[in-house]
């Protein structure tokens, strides 16, 4: 199954000092994917057929890091894993295979465990480019402009035109 959109919740994360984070929510469909449907191939497809191309397939970084110019959407295509957003204060949550997690630019996320097995596919709308800050000193106020300047996008990673994403970031 694909597109399931009705296990959806939303984070807020608010700017610590250290990683700007956003106004706009993380956004996570739990089971976006579910069943034997989960592959890579098939995270993939999806992001592509909602106009989200697949740039990689990996894990996600063990240390706090997030991106000014874009807005990212990862899926997770094998495994669990726990992932802390917003920064050292923030949240962590559980992912597992199937669910879909859309990170708002500048909200901060790094891995805290995984099975051996995990694996994320990452994707970002049409023209943003992904950059790598750790929140070191002298990132901001530039980060903060980038940030400004990425626009909402035009469809929904998980459901296309019409979906969760583009009603809470609207």
């Amino acid at each position: 199954m694909r597109g399931n959109v009705a296990k959806v919740s939303q984070h807020f994360f608010a700017d610590d000092g250290r990683f700007p984070n956003n106004r706009l929510p993380l956004i996570v469909y739990a089971q976006a994917i579910t069943g034997e449907a989960v592959t890579p191939e098939a995270v993939e497809q999806m992001f592509d057929a909602s106009g989200w191309p697949p740039q990689w397939r990996y894990t996600v970084y063990d240390f706090h890091h997030y991106h000014s110019s874009a807005h990212e959407a990862l899926g997770c295509a094998r495994g669990e894993a726990r992932i802390r957003f917003g920064g050292p204060n923030g949240e962590t949550l559980a992912v597992k295979a199937g669910d879909v997690v859309v990170i708002p630019a500048g909200v901060a996320h790094m891995c805290e465990s995984a099975s051996e097995d995990f694996m994320m596919v990452g994707a970002y709308p049409p023209g943003q480019d992904y950059d790598l800050l750790k929140g070191e000193e002298g990132e901001r106020p530039q980060a903060d402009e980038t940030i400004a300047k990425v626009p909402v996008p035009q469809t929904d990673p998980v459901a296309g035109w019409d979906g969760p994403l583009l009603r809470a970031w609207g």
